[in-house]
C-alpha cells in the first residue's frame, strides 16, 4: 500500500513528534470547519433543514467543543509561557493579546454553539439573524487570531524552544489527548 497525502498534512507526517506541524494542521482544520459553518448558513438560506444540515452542525460542534479547546490548551501550556518569559516587549504584548482572544473566542463559541446545537438536535430549522451574527462574529475573531499565531508567535516560540522541550511538548500533548504512543 502506498502512502497517500491527506489534506492538511504534509511530509514529514504530522504528529506529536512535530508539535508545531500539528498546531499548524489544527489551524487548517479550524479553517475548514469555519468554512463548513459558513456553507451551512448559506445552505439554510436555500434549503430546508435536513439530515445533511444537522450533520454539518454536529461536525462543527464536535470540532469546536473537543479539538479547539485542546489546541488552545497546547498554546497556553507550551507556546505562550516561554515567550512571556523570554520574548521581547512586542512579542509579549502579542501573546497577551492572544490570551485575551482565547477568552473572547470561548465566550463567542458559547453564543455560536447554541443555535448549532438546536439545529443539530432538530429543535430549530433555520438560523435567526442574531444566530447568524453570532456565528459570523465567532468566525471573524478566529481568522485574525490564526494569522497572528502563524505569522508571529509560532516562529518566535520555535526560535526559543530546545529540541528536548519540543519532545516534551509533543509527549504532553499526546498524553492529554489519550493518544497511544
Amino acid at each position: 500500500m502506498t502512502d497517500i497525502a491527506l489534506p492538511g498534512f504534509g511530509a514529514p507526517a504530522v504528529g506529536f513528534d512535530t508539535p508545531f506541524a500539528l498546531l499548524h494542521a489544527c489551524h487548517e482544520r479550524v479553517q475548514r470547519t469555519l468554512a463548513l459553518q459558513h456553507k451551512l448558513v448559506g445552505y439554510l438560506h436555500q434549503h430546508t433543514c435536513d439530515e445533511q444540515a444537522r450533520q454539518a452542525a454536529r461536525d462543527v460542534l464536535r470540532y469546536f467543543d473537543i479539538a479547539a479547546p485542546l489546541h488552545h490548551q497546547d498554546e497556553e501550556r507550551h507556546v505562550f509561557p516561554p515567550l512571556l518569559a523570554q520574548g521581547d516587549a512586542a512579542t509579549v504584548a502579542r501573546v497577551q493579546q492572544l490570551q485575551r482572544e482565547h477568552l473572547r473566542m470561548a465566550a463567542d463559541w458559547q453564543c455560536a454553539r447554541l443555535p448549532l446545537q438546536a439545529l443539530a438536535q432538530g429543535q430549530q430549522d433555520a438560523f435567526s439573524q442574531d444566530d447568524e451574527a453570532a456565528l459570523a462574529r465567532f468566525a471573524s475573531h478566529y481568522a485574525a487570531h490564526l494569522r497572528s499565531e502563524e505569522d508571529v508567535v509560532y516562529p518566535a516560540a520555535q526560535a526559543v524552544l530546545s529540541d528536548s522541550t519540543l519532545r516534551a511538548m509533543g509527549q504532553e500533548m499526546r498524553q492529554r489527548r489519550g493518544a497511544p504512543e
